[in-house]
């Protein structure tokens, strides 16, 4: 027998520059893009099993220079 579980959507919103990366039990992760800071992001992810990174599809990302950012 085989259980159906419904899947976390990754939400890859690109009106954000900052994204969240949470791993979950069983090794498993997802991505919530909703993040105008990394400030912001970071005090969401206190605590938890995770990280913050670069938006990948914020949609200003590669519009002027971009300034480089230590991770």
């Amino acid at each position: 027998m085989s259980v159906i579980v419904p899947a976390t959507a990754q939400t890859y919103d690109p009106r954000y520059p900052v994204c969240l990366q949470r791993w979950v039990w069983g090794g498993s992760t997802y991505f919530e893009c909703k993040f105008t800071s990394w400030d912001q992001c970071r005090a969401s992810a206190s605590g938890l099993p995770a990280m913050c990174l670069d938006n990948p599809y914020w949609s200003q990302a590669y519009s002027g220079s971009r300034r480089g950012r230590a991770r």
